[in-house]
């Protein structure tokens, strides 16, 4: 069978969101990671017993899914409902249930994917075009404002959903109706088609990957094709600029993430993935180059991007002001796929540290713990309690100081959404004759390594409220095989302990390279003890200001903690060590007092609440 031709069964990506063609590492699949319980597997079973239907309820509310219905039918017109974007909210709900479904075969997963695609497919037109705010009775011709119709970013969205279902449950007429909306962007957009691209990058990342995933390389090349063609003034100029769309500079040449950062983030994955399948070392190089800038330099404590609201956008080198970060819970989401792909390609363990990062302090920050609202932005300081929101109604604007159960604008519920469903892709790697454990949770870890030899383990841990995390090998070649175990950047002391002797190891890898004996364990003990950081010197912004993290973890200090209710007098007397408490921490005031300090991911749990990271220090 050739690529070419129709594709059935499940693909060989075995429920991996991502898998390039080459790399240093390999990334693990559903069946090869099962997360067992803790932190994460929490905020998984919440994602999966109340975001999901949340989000569903919601776009059914709003008339987003309707839409695809009013296309079917013909009965189209000027008043549809939703912004030109809202069908991609329904890919990514679509994608986060169709890895929920491969991560736990729970058939309510598989009947949300299969209800969605009931509605998607009966709207795709007879050449594959697919959307419903364009091209049909009295709406605006296709293709017609590429700088803010989003019509191929949707598409993309469905490449990625289309992907998702692939991987986890075979061809169906989803991956059916994603190939013939792939096809038709090719033969408009293609090489002899229109020379355009989409104002919001999305559709280069989607082909790349639907492209792996069914073996069609003409929809990695449409991807090269994209790419190759921004930076050039193709878009018209608007009041942000064309670094807006990331259209000013083409992706080679720039020196680091600009614009719109989950633009410019969407943007750089796909980067990574046609550098690495076309072995185009010089993209490649661009891409991390560009990371290197951006993290040392326009990236925040938390591992947010994203610094000006008025355009979602990065701003300068250094200018990081703690009130004002808009730190878009997307723009975290798309961070995770950038450097995810970088380590892949690189086997870099600083994209690894940057992930965890993320993760715990803007994606899991996002969510309230019932899963049913939802921060957008993700502010390091919140100078006034949020006012209360009405969780019955549309939230209007990105900033407040509690989650919104919706959004006029919602790409972030669904994007954590789909996160989520497929965190445990981040847990583990493999390459030629080794095993990576880069995120720590309870879980087996089994795999089959390049010889054929199956090596697997089981951890466990109470990460990353307690540093210590226990490893078992439940299964192991007779040869020499290498576990590699992450040693975070902040984890200096770290100890490694195995048969009784115990050594102390730097941030990095910390290597046990020789035959491993089923039933022998291995402890790692990472400092979680709550340490003082300083920003640099050159972020105006919080000059004078010293933050507190716990491991993995940012604190934060809440007005509700305090007896008068208001942060504006405190000042930290940082001579006094942090001290532990429970997953959190306390200072000293300069004053005496005692200050209770909170996990970021945690703020505004309790209600409306001032919050800042950084605390003025004496």
């Amino acid at each position: 069978m050739t690529a070419e031709e129709t594709v059935t069964g499940v693909d060989a990506g075995g429920g991996r969101p991502v898998v390039p063609a080459r790399g240093a590492q390999r990334p693990l699949g559903f069946a090869e990671v099962r997360v067992t319980g803790g932190f994460w597997a929490g905020l998984q079973a919440t994602n999966a017993d109340a975001t999901l239907e949340h989000c569903e309820s919601w776009m059914e509310r709003l008339g987003w899914l309707a839409n695809f219905d009013r296309v079917a039918s013909g009965a189209t017109g000027p008043d549809r409902p939703g912004w030109s974007f809202s069908d991609s909210e329904v890919y990514k709900l679509a994608e986060a249930a169709a890895w929920e479904y491969g991560r736990t075969d729970d058939p309510a997963a598989d009947a949300m994917v299969r209800r969605l695609t009931a509605r998607i497919a009966p709207a795709q037109d007879a050449d594959g075009y697919l959307n419903t705010c364009y091209g049909h009775g009295g709406q605006a011709p296709r293709y017609s404002d590429l700088e803010t119709g989003h019509e191929l970013y949707n598409t993309g969205h469905l490449l990625q959903a289309a992907v998702a279902r692939l991987r986890t449950t075979g061809a169906d007429e989803l991956v059916d109706v994603a190939r013939r909306a792939a096809d038709h962007v090719c033969a408009e957009f293609g090489p002899d088609g229109r020379q355009g691209i989409c104002g919001h990058p999305e559709i280069e990342v989607g082909l790349a990957e639907f492209g792996r995933a069914l073996g069609v390389g003409r929809y990695v090349e449409q991807a090269r094709l994209f790419l190759d063609r921004r930076g050039r003034g193709t878009l018209r100029d608007v009041p942000f600029g064309r670094a807006y769309f990331q259209d000013d500079v083409p992706v080679r040449q720039a020196t680091a993430f600009r614009g719109h950062a989950v633009r410019a983030l969407y943007l750089s994955a796909a980067a990574v993935d046609v550098a690495v399948d076309l072995a185009d070392d010089e993209l490649l190089a661009a891409i991390a180059r560009q990371w290197d800038h951006t993290v040392e330099r326009r990236t925040y404590l938390t591992g947010g991007m994203g610094s000006r609201h008025q355009d979602e956008g990065f701003g300068e080198d250094w200018e990081l002001p703690a009130d004002r970060a808009y730190c878009e819970t997307c723009a975290g989401v798309a961070s995770v796929m950038v450097s995810w792909r970088l380590y892949l390609a690189t086997g870099e363990v600083r994209y690894a540290d940057l992930i965890e990062r993320t993760l715990y302090n803007v994606v899991a920050t996002s969510p309230r713990a019932d899963g049913r609202a939802f921060f957008y932005a993700n502010p390091l300081h919140q100078r006034t309690a949020g006012g209360g929101t009405d969780h019955d109604a549309v939230s209007p604007r990105a900033e407040g100081g509690t989650r919104a159960a919706w959004f006029d604008v919602s790409c972030c519920p669904t994007n954590v959404a789909r996160t989520l469903a497929s965190w445990q892709a981040y847990v583990a790697s493999a390459g030629h004759r080794e095993l990576t454990l880069l995120q720590y949770a309870p879980a087996r870890i089994a795999t089959t390594l390049d010889d054929g030899d199956v090596l697997a383990v089981d951890v466990t841990t109470a990460y990353p409220a307690d540093g210590t995390v226990t490893i078992r090998v439940a299964d192991a070649p007779a040869h020499a095989v290498a576990l590699r175990l992450r040693v975070p950047s902040w984890a200096g002391g770290a100890v490694l302990s195995e048969g009784g002797r115990t050594r102390v190891v730097g941030p990095g890898f910390a290597v046990v390279d020789r035959p491993l004996v089923p039933g022998e364990e291995f402890r790692l003990v990472l400092p979680v003890a709550p340490r003082l950081t300083w920003p640099d010197r050159r972020v105006d912004a919080v000059r004078g200001c010293v933050a507190v993290e716990r491991g993995p973890l940012v604190l934060c200090a809440e007005s509700v903690d305090l007896p008068s209710g208001s942060l504006d007098d405190l000042i930290v007397d940082p001579s006094v060590p942090p001290v532990a408490r429970a997953d959190g921490a306390v200072v000293r005031a300069v004053t005496g007092d005692e200050i209770p300090l909170v996990p970021y991911h945690r703020w505004a749990e309790r209600g409306p609440s001032a919050m800042r990271v950084w605390l003025p220090a004496r």
